[in-house]
């Protein structure tokens, strides 16, 4: 089994920090803890979220989070700056088409080993690299 972890944008970090930081620090300035509080949670459920963020090759299976999909039926992976929701920390994307219609965003570190590690089990694979 290999894992691969999500690659992290640093201005993504920035961002967040900016955004659950300041009600934080607001709440302490203004004596309103609890809202501190619960902004100190939802940034320490996010961070470990963006930790659990991998992608394992098991078999001839890709697994993300709980879902499997199976490299046998991937049919093309190509790069994207994609913004949606997906299980990526970055836009530094690469989209895996499998099955008919179904598609997933990833951002993988290692970008060409994780696709080679793909190819070496589905060499049919169409691959755009940009």
């Amino acid at each position: 089994m290999k894992i691969y972890k999500s690659k992290i944008d640093w201005w993504l970090i920035i961002l967040i920090l900016i955004l659950f930081g300041y009600p934080i620090v607001d709440g302490i300035l203004s004596k309103e803890y609890v809202l501190s509080l619960v902004f100190g949670l939802i940034l320490i459920i996010f961070f470990f979220l963006s930790k659990t963020i991998q992608y394992k090759i098991d078999g001839e299976n890709l697994v993300i989070w709980k879902t499997k999909i199976e490299i046998k039926t991937i049919r093309k992976i190509y790069r994207t700056n994609n913004p949606l929701s997906s299980p990526a920390m970055s836009l530094d994307r690469i989209a895996i088409v499998y099955n008919k219609f179904d598609e997933v965003l990833l951002s993988p570190k290692e970008r060409d080993e994780f696709i080679n590690e793909l190819l070496k089990i589905n060499p049919n694979i169409e691959v755009k690299r940009q």
